[in-house]
């Protein structure tokens, strides 16, 4: 690990941190040249995780897409950056045990929507505006009376 001020290469670690989740390793380092104290976090890679489009296509997943997209739909919202990454990793590990390597798109939108809905119903219903490309004002109505409890007129 660099220093982020000097660039040494000689650190020690103060402090390390677990966090809720477990998935992640906060540690607390102070360089040895400069004195300098900054914070690094690990956490475990997921290589040869595949996303199958609809059209076909394979691509490489990319946890980065999921994280923007919840930020945005989270944005202005009582949602910390904590719980959007607790569900992210919840998310990953189910789809990862149900579809293996390959996990279809569509599967990823519906399990991001599952979730959301019990963390959110604002931040659902963003994100199922544009992951469900609503056609009319009718389907928004219905995906918003389906999250209330009573009828909405």
């Amino acid at each position: 690990m660099r220093c982020p001020k000097c660039a040494s290469t000689l650190d020690k670690v103060v402090d390390s941190r677990i966090s809720k989740d477990g998935s992640t390793i906060r540690r607390r380092r102070e360089c040895m040249d400069c004195g300098h104290r900054y914070s690094t976090t690990e956490q475990i890679l997921r290589e040869n995780l595949y996303v199958m489009k609809r059209d076909g296509r394979r691509e490489d997943f990319n946890k980065t897409k999921i994280v923007n997209s919840l930020r945005r739909a989270c944005q202005k919202r009582p949602v910390d950056a904590e719980q959007i990454n607790i569900l992210i990793e919840d998310m990953i590990d189910q789809l990862e045990n149900e579809y293996g390597m390959d996990i279809p798109s569509g599967a990823i939108g519906d399990k991001v929507l599952e979730n959301l809905k019990s963390i959110d119903a604002i931040a659902y219903i963003r994100f199922a505006s544009v992951y469900k490309d609503f056609r009319n004002l009718e389907e928004f109505l219905d995906e918003i009376g389906a999250l209330s409890p009573k009828p909405i007129l």
